[in-house]
């Protein structure tokens, strides 16, 4: 008789059943998910393969209490119950389910990523901001899809709604465009990758080593020892010259000699050049002209690659050439060209070439 008590149009009989249901579906449910997750554990332990670890996480992330919410559905079907609890039920389920998707697509898109940026990292180094702009960016839409769908199953008008918050997101965006813009340009510099933490780059006058890639600015140290810290989007949209990837250093300098130099010693000056510089090590010769006539020397250009990109290296290679050429010189009597001017003094027609112009004759 007790069995038979109505509770809410169905007997105490019947709101067992549903919820021995109910509890029979979640524990069952909750059974296979850990022996799958040991299954997988020992199986990764002896043959390590992403996939298997991949797939075991997931399922391993099924939700107790939202395998409850969800198990109440079938449950309610052994019950009588008016339509718009069954709706209610109905949607409680849905919404259960949609939520335990968002929590598998929430790691799916985190783990996918950093396993993405872990192969890349094999080809050249990736920044951890970079990693998370991304999983960023991608867990937040997918939050902003799930509820649209949430809110699409229980009635709600969405399309009314996207609309309303179009109209909003448009006054959002323009209050923190600055802002957007930066993460963006942080986004692309990430991906694009003009440079990288710890190369050394040159915006406009500024000149430095990449410390740190943030999400609104982009930290470099100078020579000097200062922090510079420039705003993503205005460091974009600046000309960078990146010297970490280049292999070698084009070199071209002149010098010029005096007019009253032999031009026997002129042609030796050529031969004395690239001899100094091919006996230099870590440089590769390219060429030395008697370039120009200027108003003080005869100028020559001497043009060479220094094989590294170290500055101090280039700087003691072109030491090295310049004492080696003032060497040569002074061994030829070959003399460097300095400001110098000639007065010719010419005497008028008639006049005494001895006599200074205004004299007495």
């Amino acid at each position: 008789m007790l069995l038979k008590i109505q509770i809410l149009g169905n007997n105490l009989e019947q709101w067992l059943l549903a919820l021995l249901v109910g509890a029979v579906l979640t524990g069952l449910i909750l059974f296979v998910r850990n022996l799958i997750t040991k299954r997988m554990s020992r199986l990764e332990t002896r043959e390590p393969d992403r996939y298997s670890g991949m797939f075991s996480e997931i399922v391993g992330r099924i939700k107790p209490y939202v395998l409850f919410i969800a198990a109440l559905y079938p449950a309610s079907l052994f019950l009588d119950l008016p339509l718009r609890a069954k709706a209610a039920v109905a949607s409680a389920a849905f919404i259960a389910l949609a939520l335990q998707v968002g929590i598998w697509g929430n790691y799916i898109v985190s783990a996918g990523i950093r396993r993405y940026v872990a192969k890349k990292a094999e080809e050249e180094p990736v920044s951890e901001s970079g990693v998370t702009v991304m999983s960023l960016m991608g867990r937040a839409i997918l939050w902003v899809f799930i509820p649209l769908v949430i809110l699409q199953n229980i009635g709600v008008n969405v399309t009314t709604l996207i609309a309303s918050l179009g109209v909003a997101g448009i006054a959002i965006g323009l209050a923190t465009q600055n802002i957007l813009g930066d993460l963006f340009a942080a986004l692309s510099i990430l991906l694009d990758k003009p440079f990288e933490v710890g190369h050394f780059i040159i915006v406009g006058d500024h000149l430095g080593t990449v410390e740190k890639i943030g999400l609104k600015t982009t930290r470099i140290r100078s020579l000097s020892g200062e922090l510079l810290i420039f705003v993503n989007n205005d460091l974009l949209q600046s000309r960078i010259r990146n010297f970490t990837h280049f292999q070698e250093r084009r070199v071209a300098f002149t010098f010029g000699v005096r007019y009253d130099t032999p031009a026997g010693n002129l042609k030796k000056i050529m031969d004395m050049v690239q001899h100094i510089n091919e006996n230099t090590e870590n440089t590769r010769f390219d060429r030395a002209h008697f370039k120009s006539f200027a108003d003080f020397s005869l100028v020559f250009e001497v043009v060479y690659y220094v094989l590294s990109p170290d500055y101090r290296i280039y700087m003691d290679i072109q030491e090295k050439i310049n004492m080696g050429i003032f060497e040569a010189f002074e061994n030829e009597g070959i003399g460097f060209a300095f400001p110098t001017r000639t007065i010719h003094i010419a005497s008028q027609p008639g006049q005494n070439r001895d006599q200074a112009p205004g004299g007495e004759s």
